[in-house]
């Protein structure tokens, strides 16, 4: 004689071995964190070293290009410059734009971090009290008082006529001068490349820091050295 279970018995046998059965699938993905879609990636380390670290170098104590986290630079670029500068780049330079605006991979929230993150790197009172001169030029420099001012405070590094001395590099090679701005020969000006032992605009001459205008006047004489074609003989 067979005996009738139970229809609610049958019911938890079928949905226990369903559970059970569905767990040891193959293929099926083992316990473990769940991968993130990119746009919610907002770690600041993980954003530098995948698009800054390369050039700016680790912490951003610079590379190829300028230490992000010099405190001079961290002085005068403010939060706004910083946002443009890595959201959309410098046109016809090597410095790409990183927003999905400027044909870059990162949203504006991920721009965010990375200001905030490079914000972080400023030290108070790291300047003990001294005033760069400012970002932008105002008002603009004369190529004829650069020469003079290049002389005072740049020739004995980089040569009489600025192609290289005993301390420094060529600063009117015609492909240098291609690759960078204006605006970048200012912030090197100003801020020196510490990493490089090349003083800032107060350590050329000591006890004779730079003034603004003698900054736009040797950056004005810099980019009078700038050939029309870069590359010609």
């Amino acid at each position: 004689m067979t005996m009738r279970r139970a229809p609610h018995l049958v019911l938890l046998a079928a949905v226990t071995l369903a559970a059970t059965g569905c767990s040891s699938l193959p293929g099926r993905p083992g316990p473990g964190p769940e991968v993130m879609r990119p746009d919610d990636v907002l770690d600041f380390n993980t954003h530098y070293a995948q698009n800054c670290s390369a050039c700016h170098g680790a912490e951003g104590k610079g590379g190829a290009s300028l230490a992000l986290a010099d405190p001079v630079y961290l002085a005068i670029a403010d939060d706004a410059t910083l946002h443009k500068v890595t959201a959309d780049g410098v046109p016809h330079t090597t410095m790409a734009g990183y927003a999905r605006s400027a044909g870059g991979m990162l949203t504006d929230r991920q721009i965010d971090v990375l200001v905030q993150g490079m914000r972080g790197w400023a030290k108070p009172d790291a300047l003990q009290g001294a005033t760069p001169p400012p970002y932008k030029a105002d008002p603009p420099g004369d190529a004829q008082r650069g020469a003079e001012a290049y002389t005072t405070f740049c020739a004995s590094c980089h040569g009489p006529a600025g192609k290289g001395g005993e301390k420094g590099s060529s600063i009117v090679d015609g492909s240098y001068l291609a690759l960078v701005s204006d605006q970048y020969l200012r912030t090197i000006v100003i801020c020196g490349r510490p990493e490089l032992n090349a003083p800032d605009w107060q350590g050329n001459v000591q006890g004779r820091p730079m003034t603004a205008q003698e900054v736009s006047d040797v950056v004005a004489w810099l980019v009078a050295q700038r050939p029309q074609f870069p590359g010609q003989p």
